[in-house]
C-alpha cells in the first residue's frame, strides 16, 4: 500500500485514492467484536466502551507529552480498535494492550531517533507491567492483526481530501478549511467509540463537509461545497450516510467543547514524576535545569 503524498511529484489523486479505498475494508475493526464491547456491562470483568475511551484519552495525552505526530495517534487507535474487535481482553490488560499499540505506531511513524525506550514509556505512563510484558503483548497483537500495521486511517484520507479540495479553490477560499483544525476535530472523534464502526473515508468526508457547512461566507462556501460534492460522488457515498455521520460528528464536537477535560490541542499536560525517574529519562523527554549556586558572602 502506498502512503499518501501531497508534495510536488506525488502520484495523481485518483491513484492515491484507489490505493487507499481498495484496502480500506481489510483494516476495519470487526463489527461483531465492536458490538460485543457495546453490549458489555461495566462490572470490571469485561471490556466496555467507557474503558476503551479512557484508554484512548490516555494515549492522546502520551502523544502530546512526547510531541508525536497525528499519524502516530491515529495509527495507534486503529491498531487498538482492530485488536479489541478480534480479542476478548480483561480490563486489567487494557493498559498493556493500549501501550503496545501505541508503541507499534510510534516505531512505524516516528523517526528512529525520536522513538523512546519501552521502559521510559512505562515510567511516564505510570503503568505496572514490565518491558517483558510489553514484548509478549506486542507479539500477540501483531500476530492477531497478521502483521498488518500501516492502515488507511481517517487521517490519511483527511489529508488527501484536503489537498485535493485545496487545489480546486482560489486563494481566499483556501483559508477556510484549516487542516490543523480538522485534525484536532478528528482527534476528538477518535476518543469516541462511536466512530470505530465508521469507515475512515466516510469519517474524513463528514468532517470536511461539516466544516464547510459551518462557514458563513456564501461565495467561498459554495465553491467548497461544489468541490466536496464531486469528491463524494467519486467515493460513492450516499447523501443519507453522509448526513448521518455529520450529525454524529457534530454531536461529538459539541460535547467535547462543553467539557474542560481532554480537549485535543488545548489541554496542557503536566506529569508529576520522581527525581529518580527524571534523572533516568532521556533529555529530550525531560530536562532538569541546574541553577548556579548563589554566593552567600556580601558583595
Amino acid at each position: 500500500m502506498i502512503d499518501t503524498v501531497t508534495a510536488p511529484g506525488a502520484l495523481p489523486f485518483a491513484v492515491q485514492l484507489k490505493a487507499l479505498t481498495d484496502v480500506e475494508g481489510r483494516y476495519q475493526p470487526k463489527l461483531s467484536g465492536l458490538r460485543l464491547i457495546e453490549s458489555s456491562q461495566d462490572n470490571g470483568l469485561r471490556m466496555t466502551v467507557r474503558l476503551r475511551e479512557l484508554e484512548v484519552k490516555d494515549l492522546l495525552s502520551l502523544t502530546r507529552f512526547f510531541g508525536f505526530s497525528s499519524e502516530t495517534f491515529s495509527l495507534a487507535i486503529s491498531l487498538l480498535d482492530r485488536f479489541l474487535s478480534v480479542m476478548k481482553i480483561q480490563p486489567k490488560h487494557l493498559s498493556c494492550v493500549g501501550m503496545c499499540c501505541f508503541y507499534i505506531a510510534v516505531k512505524s511513524s516516528e523517526e528512529e531517533k525520536n522513538v523512546p525506550l519501552a521502559n521510559d514509556l512505562i515510567r511516564i505512563s505510570q503503568n505496572r507491567f514490565t518491558v517483558s510484558d510489553m514484548m509478549r503483548m506486542e507479539k500477540i497483537i501483531m500476530e492477531k492483526l497478521y502483521w498488518k500495521v500501516k492502515a488507511p486511517t481517517a487521517l490519511r484520507f483527511l489529508r488527501l481530501f484536503h489537498s485535493h479540495i485545496q487545489e480546486q479553490l482560489d486563494a481566499e477560499s483556501k483559508t477556510i478549511l484549516s487542516l490543523e483544525r480538522l485534525e484536532a476535530q478528528l482527534k476528538a472523534c477518535h476518543c469516541s467509540f462511536t466512530f470505530s464502526k465508521i469507515k475512515p473515508s466516510l469519517l474524513a468526508m463528514a468532517l470536511m463537509s461539516l466544516e464547510a457547512l459551518d462557514q458563513h461566507d456564501p461565495e467561498h462556501s459554495d465553491n467548497i461545497s461544489e468541490a466536496l460534492k464531486g469528491l463524494q460522488q467519486q467515493l460513492n457515498i450516499r447523501d443519507g450516510d453522509l448526513v448521518c455521520v455529520q450529525e454524529l460528528v457534530g454531536k461529538c464536537l459539541t460535547e467535547y467543547a462543553a467539557t474542560r477535560c481532554s480537549k485535543p490541542n488545548r489541554q496542557r499536560l503536566r506529569w508529576v514524576i520522581s527525581g529518580r525517574t527524571a534523572r533516568q529519562l532521556k533529555h529530550s523527554y525531560y530536562k532538569i535545569t541546574h541553577l548556579p549556586t548563589i554566593p552567600e558572602s556580601a558583595c
